[in-house]
């Protein structure tokens, strides 16, 4: 997952609401949105190669996601599988604040990592490159750095989730896969430099990306309702010009498990 957009306890009918991107080379296997078996029942997308997830939802109302840090010069090969840790948390009785703590415990283990964790009651954030923090009200963006860390899609997308804040029902969620759906590439004076060479950077500066072995794999828009209900709409492109699986589940969270 390479850009996670949320607004936390702004929208009047939605305290939760996330669109977001998921960039992968299109080798890496991988099957769209379902529910996963056991006793919490997980909605995510599963990463095939590894058995992970970059992004779901249990039925208890426990939300994460996670974006890889990016920093090539210290990879290191063989370390555990990132996406585990959102399945961790949707697997187990931990709420964010704990399980949070638990995971900065075992941080060396992993590659660079942002991972962003919910519970009903409090959302954290805590990445192994130095930040761990419980979130007030507000909107954010997350790409590959630290939170709104200030690149251009990142800045872009705050500034159109901010304006989507106005809409709601369907017209909400029109606005919202319209942001994920920006193609602009970014001027060479706005890039980063995270040592992966200027095309690169200015192939990843576009919110949604378009090349011919990597881009946006799927997006995703999430609304966890007042009401006590969750809707989740994932669509799948895998290098498609359009996409070529849509999924949407709508279900009531269970808050008393």
């Amino acid at each position: 997952m390479c850009l996670i957009l949320f607004a936390y306890k702004v929208h009047p009918a939605y305290p939760l609401i996330v669109a977001a991107n998921r960039d992968e080379f299109y080798e890496r296997p991988s099957s769209p949105v379902e529910f996963w078996g056991g006793a919490r029942q997980i909605l995510a997308g599963r990463d095939l190669k590894e058995g992970g997830t970059w992004l779901g939802i249990n039925r208890e109302g426990k939300f994460a996601a996670i974006t890889n840090y990016r920093d090539p010069a210290v990879f290191k090969s063989g370390a555990p599988s990132r996406g585990k840790l959102v399945k961790n948390y949707l697997r187990g009785s931990s709420g964010a604040a704990s399980y949070s703590e638990k995971i900065s415990r075992q941080a060396d283990l992993y590659n660079g990592f942002n991972l962003i964790c919910a519970d009903g009651t409090d959302l954290y954030f805590y990445s192994n490159r130095g930040e761990h923090q419980k979130l007030p009200a507000g909107i954010y963006g997350l790409s590959n750095r630290l939170l709104d860390s200030p690149w251009p899609k990142v800045v872009r997308g705050k500034k159109a989730l901010s304006a989507a804040m106005s809409e709601k029902g369907a017209d909400l969620e029109t606005a919202l896969f319209a942001l994920l759906a920006d193609r602009k590439i970014a001027p060479d004076n706005k890039l980063p430099s995270t040592g992966i060479g200027l095309e690169w950077e200015r192939l990843l500066s576009a919110i949604f990306i378009e090349s011919p072995g990597y881009g946006t794999r799927s997006s995703t828009v999430l609304l966890i309702g007042k009401n006590g209900w969750a809707k989740l709409v994932e669509k799948v492109f895998d290098g498609k010009p359009e996409p070529w699986v849509e999924s949407r589940f709508s279900f009531r969270l269970d808050r008393g498990k």
